[in-house]
């Protein structure tokens, strides 16, 4: 599982020209699946997620995560996380999990995420086809693999 997460002022989805859903202050995660992410994975992942420390403290300092804060969370699938762009201009997707897979995997982690924990938590649409609004905070964007795709 690979997840683009980034600290935002807002986020936002829109699908056909219409608001899907928005963040104010928090982190919007891009969220690739990998064709052997299963609960392990998604176990991990919510667990990085919660708990990087990403938002300043008192003092300036990156030392309080989006669980201290409480502040907003969107995930929004991204099967282009996965792109093999080694050979030619096309990038191949193989890396990816199939889509009724990944479909399942998506799902799995939005439903264990939102018994996990109280944070506002806003998604976007698996398989459609959205436009991503942000304001990045810092800026601030990591790449987080789980430990068996690093």
């Amino acid at each position: 599982m690979r997840a683009v997460i980034q600290r935002v002022s807002e986020a936002s989805v829109m699908i056909d020209g219409s608001l899907h859903s928005r963040i104010g202050p928090g982190l919007l995660v891009l969220l690739g699946i990998a064709p052997g992410d299963e609960d392990k994975e998604i176990a991990w992942m919510i667990h990085k997620v919660l708990n990087l420390r990403i938002f300043e403290d008192n003092e300036g300092k990156m030392n309080r995560s989006v669980s201290d804060t409480r502040k907003d969370l969107l995930f929004v699938s991204q099967f282009t996380l996965y792109a093999d762009t080694s050979r030619g201009n096309r990038p191949g997707f193989s890396s990816s999990a199939p889509f009724d897979k990944a479909h399942d995997i998506y799902n799995r982690f939005l439903e264990t995420i939102r018994s996990t924990c109280s944070l506002p938590i806003e998604t976007g649409c698996f398989g459609a086809e959205m436009q991503i609004g942000l304001i990045n905070d810092g800026p601030v964007t990591l790449v987080v693999d789980t430990p068996s795709t690093q």
